[in-house]
Parts: structure tokens; sequence; C-alpha cells
């Protein structure tokens, strides 16, 4: 916190927001401004909804701090950037950028809001460095449902892999020192490639079956039927990591594909300049099933398989960086509405997981000196955090019983409010619903 206290205009939201980090900490069976002000004393949810919606505070130098830190955690090491989004379901299309799109984490096609995330991964540290929210083009051209959310002027509709290439350079002009890049099958277009290039880096997509590739002689095919040209013997098994049930291997196989993503500088040099670099496909096979998938890869050097194979595992682990910012620190749990509440959300979010993963890495030295145990894991460490060193939920007999009045009559006045706002739609010539909206916003 004391590296972001400069963001905030006034000490009572400094200490408000030290206070809400804290609180996303603690073990709650849900969090979002009712149960943490409760958790944490507070008579209501008022001052942490002031934080999140109109407190003084300037969230984007806020993360800007966050990343400073993480930079200096990953000095020395081989990052890889890893892009991925995903979706928290919704009730309504009032919340900012909420419509109906895919997500995999609700499996399919629901309302809800996507979010992209970059993430810093080294051989033993992943954090969340950046976030940013996607606006479907219905919603990001939609005057009214922008001025109600509080959404900027300057914030225009990007695609996913817009939103990413913007993040990625964002945290290389902050000092960050990444070799790769590594994404799923959403970020394999030729745009967000050719920028990666551009940035110097490396990276490794993932490609659908279908995808095309030109092969070295110049023909275009599948990827899948590309593969197939891989004798049984040309499939090299390898180590991908250790699970719950022993070391995880896959069979691995690359082939050389004619790069078609050259940075537009390039782009009027000769053929052998054009295709400088290592260009691949690499393909993944299990062991037991004999399913595939394949990877668009490039290099700019020469580079073995082993750590094109090592840059794509590292791609898995922000799945499990979602899992901790959702399960530990709420991630996906602030029920916001507004443009700024769900910045600062998110913010102090990615804070608390940034708490747990710098304080993993800089006691990871340590467990090397102890071969009989592991490394502490993050929900290993926040078990003892919450042990020893954060305050116990605030459970007082007065507080309980002031806590639930107050949420009673809060419900017994939205009811009201709503019951209120029907009858007065259903009746002939009744006012706009803007209208009705601002007097049962006035009511309660």
């Amino acid at each position: 916190m004391a590296a972001v206290a400069g963001c905030f205009a006034r000490r009572e939201a400094r200490a408000t927001a030290a206070e809400l980090v804290v609180g996303l900490l603690l073990e709650l069976d849900t969090r979002n401004c009712w149960t943490l002000a409760q958790a944490l004393g507070h008579p209501g949810p008022h001052r942490l909804q002031h934080l999140l919606s109109r407190a003084r505070f300037d969230h984007d130098q806020a993360r800007e701090e966050i990343v400073r830190l993480v930079i200096d955690e990953l000095a020395g090491q081989d990052v890889v950037l890893v892009v991925d989004e995903t979706g928290d379901a919704k009730s309504s299309t009032d919340c900012v950028g909420a419509g109906r799109q895919y997500s995999g984490a609700i499996g399919g096609v629901g309302l809800c809001q996507v979010a992209v995330h970059l993430a810093a991964v080294s051989a033993t540290t992943r954090v969340i460095i950046d976030r940013a929210l996607y606006l479907p083009a219905d919603w990001a051209a939609d005057e009214e449902r922008r001025e109600v959310a509080g959404v900027p002027e300057e914030i225009v509709f990007a695609t996913k892999p817009q939103q990413a290439l913007a993040m990625v350079t964002g945290a290389l002009q902050a000092g960050l020192k990444g070799r790769w890049f590594a994404g799923d099958e959403v970020y394999c277009g030729r745009e967000l490639r050719r920028g990666m290039r551009s940035l110097g880096l490396g990276y490794t997509v993932g490609i659908a079956a279908t995808y095309q590739v030109t092969d070295g002689a110049g023909r275009r095919r599948e990827a899948r039927k590309l593969i197939s040209k891989v004798r049984p013997g040309q499939w090299m098994r390898r180590q991908t990591g250790h699970g719950t049930k022993g070391t995880r291997e896959y069979d691995w196989a690359w082939l050389d594909v004619r790069p078609d993503d050259t940075p537009d500088e390039n782009e009027n040099e000769n053929e052998n300049a054009a295709g400088a670099g290592t260009s691949v496909l690499v393909a993944r096979r299990h062991r037991y099933t004999g399913e595939v998938s394949y990877f668009r890869c490039w290099a700019p050097g020469d580079v073995s398989l082993g750590t094109l194979v090592e840059v794509i595992c590292r791609r898995w682990r922000i799945e499990e960086t979602f899992q901790l910012t959702k399960g530990y620190t709420g991630l996906d749990q602030g029920q916001v509405t507004c443009w700024n509440s769900w910045m600062r959300w998110s913010l102090f979010s990615l804070i608390a997981s940034a708490v747990l993963t710098l304080t993993a890495a800089a006691i990871h030295e340590d467990s090397q000196r102890q071969p009989e145990l592991i490394p502490l894991t993050c929900p290993e460490l926040i078990r003892l955090l919450r042990a020893l060193v954060l305050p116990p939920p605030t459970r007082d007999r007065d507080h309980v019983l002031h806590r639930i009045a107050w949420r009673r009559h809060h419900q017994a006045v939205a009811t009201t409010c709503h019951q209120q706002r029907h009858r007065l739609h259903d009746q002939p010539g009744s006012r706009t619903t803007a209208a009705v909206s601002v007097t049962c916003r006035d009511a309660s």
C-alpha cells in the first residue's frame, strides 16, 4: 500500500483502500462491499462504495506502481507475457460491458462481462499485471449506456487482440524485460503476431486444427493435414510439468512453415530477410487419447523444441492465476456496475493477489533449503496470513445484529421502489423509465 499511497488525494480514501485489500484476503464465503464491510466492522457498505465509485483516486497510476514492484521482483528472470480472457456472469445489461457473448468461464454464450488479462510468468512466479474490460461493439456505440456507466470518452471499441497488444506494449514500456508472448486461439491473428514481432518478442499462439499455414514448398494447408505427414518416429515425448498424479508428459512434433506476419518495415525486403527467425508449427499429442493441439510459433533467432514447449506450458499458468484471484481475492465477485467501480475493484483484487504472489516468491529460496518440503504455495500462504497476520472478521453480537437490521431495511426499501417502478410503468401515459428510476433512487 505504500507503493500506491501517492495515488490518493485524501488519507481517508487511502486507509479505506488498505482495509479493502485486507478484507479481500479474509476468509469469507463471498466478497462484495456488503460482506467486506461487515467483516471489517463498518456500520454499512458506504465507505467501500464511495472508494470504488467516487473517491479521488488515480487507479491507472496505482496499477503502474504495482507493475514496478513486479518488475523489480522479476528482474533477471526469463519472463513470458501471457494473455487470456475470463468472464463473469451478469443478470443485467446495465453492468458496464455486459452483453450476450462467449466466455469459457461460464461454459458458453451468456450474459456476462469479459475482461482480457495480461500476466507475467516466470519459472517461479505468476502474477497478473494488467487488465482491460472488453466492450462489445453495440455497447461501445451506445452513448446513453456509456454515459450512465461513466465510460471515458477516449475508450472506444477494440478487439481482444488489440487490447492484448496495447497491454503488452505498455508493460514493455514500463520496463518489463520479456522475451516471449503466449496466447490461445483468440490471439492468433496476423495483426497481433505482427505487433509482437515489431516489439521484438517471440510468440507461441494456439490455432485451430483447420487453421491454414504455408509449408516450406509454398503450399497452403490445414494444420492437421500438415502434421499428419509427421512419421511416428518423429514425435518426441517431453515432460510438461507435475500434477497431483505425477509427471505430465505429451508427445510433440514441429514442422517449418513460412511466416506471414513480417512487420511493415521489412515487407519490401527480399524473401530471405523477411523470413528471418524461426517460424514453425508445433503439435502436442496426448499420449493416451491421441488428441492433438496446434500452435503457431516464431522466434527471433534459432530456438529448440524444448524452449517452445516450455513457453507453451507457461501459458497454462494464467489459468492457475485466475483460480487464485477468483477463489482468494474476489476478482469475479465485485457486483459493480460502473466503469470506475469495475476498474478499481479489479485493481484491488490484483493488488491482493500480488501480495500473495510476491510474498511466496520472496520465500522461495528458503523453501529450496528444505528439500523435504515442497515450495510454499499461495493457498498455504494465505492460510498462514489468516492465522498469524490478518485480523479476524468482525463477528461481535451488536455488530452482527446491526448489520442484519440494516440489510433487512435496505432490502425492504429496494422492494418498495421496485414495486413502485412497475406500477408507474404500467399506468397509461406514465413517465419514462429514466424518470421512474430517478424517483426510486431518490426514495431509497
